[in-house]
């Protein structure tokens, strides 16, 4: 059964708005899918090449966005009470804030590193400017399978998040299955029952509730700090948060170009096997990573698909068959989906 707050949004909304974000649509989909918590995420849905939408909570309320490529350019169409906040947000969350320049030069340093960002220009790395929408995957996806973090994340969604506001037309249906993520005062409200359900545990859960129960000031705190060395030193003071998971809080809501997945189970390795040749760790990828600041997690994704299917040898994992709402067959089709990153 549902909570109530599910029902939330669930007549038909009057649009917000829309806004045109130039140049935008070749990227659409890849930064969209960096969000989305793979195909089955409540959060997101792809209905066609270039054409999302994105269910999200603001300040001022849900807001159900409409993302779809028409032809350089992406129309972006919102409905609900937090739609104006979104249009306005629009361009951060397309990448339209960040600024590649002079990463050329540095790129040049390593010839595999200058020919992925000869073939990958157009990338950016996109804004969420949602520390609470952030939080929740990064700290559930500590040192799990990628199958077991997203199912649980996935299940606690569809329970304690709100049906977002429905557009009259073609689009409410797909958006009638979709869910706002609850926000930082609702996570906090999850009893712990549900966690121990879909898959997290105790110390997940423990963090989680810390980082939410905080999250007003922590967000005003991190707005302040001066770079993202400060704001990975001011994740890392709420417990049971440490460099991996500040890591990927930035990524998600600052956009951070050089925010790497420092701790990760594979990026580490995968970055020194591109940079050096030689398969390493932590340090060893700190030391590849250095000449490349402020531009790591840039670095990270334009190196990390082009280097895994060359070297995937890291230990298989599959998922525990004890914990509650896991399904044993998913646990046998899992196998060699390592575990994720550290705290």
């Amino acid at each position: 059964m549902m909570t109530s707050t599910t029902t939330d949004g669930a007549r038909a909304a009057r649009a917000a708005g829309s806004r045109t974000v130039a140049g935008a649509a070749h990227r659409l989909d890849e930064m969209i899918a960096r969000l989305a918590g793979g195909p089955g995420d409540p959060t997101h849905q792809r209905l066609a090449p270039r054409h999302w939408l994105r269910a999200t909570g603001t300040g001022q309320g849900p807001a159900l966005v409409e993302l779809l490529g028409e032809g350089p350019d992406v129309r972006v169409r919102a409905w609900g009470p937090g739609g104006s906040w979104v249009l306005d947000q629009a361009p951060r969350l397309l990448g339209c804030h960040d600024d590649p320049s002079g990463f050329g030069a540095l790129a040049a340093r390593s010839p595999v590193l200058a020919a992925a960002h000869a073939a990958h220009r157009w990338l950016r790395i996109g804004a969420t400017d949602n520390l609470a929408e952030a939080l929740a995957p990064a700290v559930i996806e500590q040192k799990v399978t990628g199958p077991e973090a997203l199912g649980g994340l996935h299940r606690i969604v569809v329970r304690h998040g709100r049906v977002p506001p429905l557009p009259a037309g073609p689009l409410g249906a797909p958006a009638a299955r979709m869910r706002v993520p609850p926000s930082a005062r609702e996570w906090c409200r999850v009893p712990s029952f549900e966690f121990t359900r879909a898959g997290v545990d105790a110390r997940r859960a423990g963090a989680l509730r810390a980082a939410m129960s905080r999250c007003a000031s922590l967000d005003r705190a991190l707005t302040r700090a001066d770079d993202g060395d400060g704001r990975s030193v001011l994740l890392q003071a709420v417990p049971g948060i440490g460099p991996w998971t500040a890591a990927r809080v930035l990524q998600r809501a600052w956009g951070d170009p050089d925010a790497w997945s420092v701790g990760d189970f594979h990026v580490p390795r995968l970055m020194a096997v591109a940079l050096t040749g030689a398969r390493g760790g932590d340090e060893d990828a700190e030391r590849a990573l250095a000449p490349y600041r402020p531009h790591r997690y840039r670095v990270e994704l334009l190196l990390a698909p082009a280097t895994a299917p060359a070297d995937r040898r890291g230990a298989r994992l599959g998922l525990p068959g004890h914990v509650p709402g896991i399904d044993p067959g998913a646990r046998r089709s899992s196998c060699g989906r390592p575990s994720r990153g550290r705290w």
